[in-house]
């Protein structure tokens, strides 16, 4: 395997705050508690400060809910460590259908090779993975797209309409799952197919919701790395976590006036903030019904969608019923940090830029913030996708410019080899005929050496015009470069978006197994400046 580092600048929609975050660390520094380095995470780590009654609890849960998953005895012995006093190295994602895209298992690699590196540097630390099983947007997990034999396929598990609304770990697959997974599973090629298939099958259950058949997945592809799981969706948890809820709502207004006032520093910065935070909004849901309900303030009282609550009413829900409760994007890791003795959370590119509105509520509340790292980013391009790019002289940049360019240099390449040859050896008898006019056009008249310039220009633009012409007329005749732009856009750039964002990783390890696995976490190095040099926050291309 070989592969080639692209800065985040390079690829469209990249944010500034994000491009800035990763080149001049220095410029947004105030926005977050540390630097995204090695010194960053070690210096996080010394402000750990975790009850130690809370940590024992937090391991007495999660040694059930990892035992629950099929924990391997990695994983079991990263607990002893975590209940020893070791730190944690934490990264998460929304549960999505089938392990979600592919950054899931980047963020896994990064978390199980960032906490081998800062044990090195001598702190203890273990990789632990937050299944955001309390979501409630089912639309963005209920579907996964896989590049497979017939292109890209989508699977999706039909939304029922009682479901709308509820927290996705509260919702079970039923019998619909099975001919899904049955699907899925038949599409699966190489040698690691069979094993990829137990997997999913093991863990895609009628009796399972999406976090536990997610958690189960992920533990499955990644036994033996000591990555251990938390699944925030345990009453026990949410009652450890009781007092972040207490204090976002006894501060619900300085936290939104804080909140607003952090919009306006980004701006002010050209900046944008990530998260708009509603004036009437607190920091927290309230479950209604099984619905999650966002907790709205006005006047006096709060507002959980027609449910009218007092300020002593959700302060006694609080107390009495905490798992009904639970956080907004910008106070969940807090939640998860007053639970966790975190040094650093590894993150994507949208997680990093909200990081630096959630610093408010971090600050207010916990009082600490780790250090927050960019997680390690893909592309994964197959043998077949690596010749279709060399037959036509393309690479990765190119397809960032967009398939009219791609198309222009494809149609360009798709002539007859003949052909082809005729018109590079006319093209480069044109180019030298032009230039034997420089000499007598410059002792004539200086002036028109650029009138020269222009007319050379616009003859070798026809020439290369006719050249896309003759291999649009070939590819009419044969379809082979439709089908090609088809393989290089649905494999690399799905959706019009990066691969990693779009693709699921199974297919991938259905062909290449564990090896890819050790491989993407070989590249997952911890940056170690902040200057925009350092490749571990670039995008890498890996040619397998």
């Amino acid at each position: 395997m070989k592969s080639h580092c692209l800065p985040f600048r390079e690829i469209p929609h990249t944010t500034k705050l994000l491009a800035t975050f990763l080149d001049d660390f220095q410029r947004v520094s105030a926005f977050y508690g540390h630097p995204p380095t090695e010194q960053g995470i070690l210096d996080a780590a010394c402000e750990v400060r975790l009850d130690k009654e809370t940590r024992r609890e937090v391991v007495g849960v999660l040694r059930e809910q990892n035992e629950r998953l099929g924990a391997s005895e990695e994983t079991k012995r990263n607990l002893d460590r975590l209940a020893d006093g070791a730190v944690a190295i934490v990264t998460g994602q929304q549960v999505g259908l089938f392990s979600g895209p592919e950054y899931s298992l980047f963020k896994a690699v990064s978390a199980v090779r960032f906490a081998q590196e800062i044990t090195k540097r001598g702190i203890d630390a273990v990789p632990v993975f937050w299944l955001a099983s309390e979501d409630h947007d089912l639309a963005e997990v209920n579907e996964s797209f896989w590049g497979t034999r017939a292109g890209l396929t989508k699977y999706e598990l039909p939304v029922a309409p009682e479901s709308e609304g509820r927290r996705v770990g509260e919702i079970t697959f039923g019998e619909a799952i099975e001919a899904i997974v049955t699907r899925a599973s038949e599409s699966l090629e190489g040698p690691f197919g069979g094993e990829v298939a137990r997997a999913l099958s093991e863990a895609y259950t009628p009796a399972d919701n999406y976090g536990s058949a997610y958690g189960k997945l992920m533990a499955r592809l990644l036994r033996g790395r000591g990555l251990i799981f938390i699944d925030p969706l345990d009453a026990r948890l949410h009652r450890l976590a009781s007092n972040v809820f207490r204090r976002a709502l006894n501060n619900a207004g300085p936290l939104n006036e804080g909140l607003a006032a952090r919009s306006k520093e980004l701006e002010k910065s050209g900046f944008h903030a990530q998260v708009k935070v509603p004036a009437d909004g607190t920091l927290l849901f309230y479950s209604v019904h099984g619905r999650r309900l966002p907790v709205r303030r006005r006047d006096e009282k709060f507002f959980a969608g027609d449910n009218e609550l007092s300020l002593d009413e959700l302060a006694a829900a609080i107390e009495s019923t905490p798992e009904a409760i639970s956080p907004s994007v910008l106070l969940r890791p807090v939640m998860q940090d007053a639970l966790l003795p975190t040094a650093a959370y590894i993150g994507g590119p949208s997680e990093v830029a909200y990081m630096a509105q959630a610093q408010v509520a971090y600050e207010r509340v916990l009082g600490r913030m780790p250090a927050i790292l960019p997680r390690s980013s893909f592309t994964l391009v197959e043998p077949a996708a690596a010749r279709t790019l060399a037959k036509y002289d393309l690479d990765f940049r190119d397809l960032l410019l967009g398939a009219q360019h791609v198309r222009a240099r494809m149609e360009q390449k798709s002539i007859p080899s003949a052909l082809g040859r005729q018109f590079e050896a006319d093209e480069e008898k044109l180019r030298n005929l032009l230039r034997s006019y420089a000499e007598p056009v410059e002792k004539l008249d200086r002036t028109l050496l650029g009138t020269l310039e222009s007319v050379q220009g616009k003859m070798l633009y026809q020439f290369s015009k006719f050249k896309e012409k003759i291999g649009r007329a070939e590819n009419f005749r044969t379809g082979v470069v439709d089908a090609h732009e088809r393989l290089l856009f649905d494999s690399l750039l799905p959706n019009h978006d990066l691969q990693e964002r779009a693709l699921c990783g199974l297919p991938f390890l259905a062909a290449y197994g564990p090896e890819l696995l050790d491989e993407l976490a070989r590249l997952s190095a911890i940056p170690d400046s902040t200057d925009g040099r350092s490749c571990a926050h670039h995008h890498h291309v890996l040619f397998l």
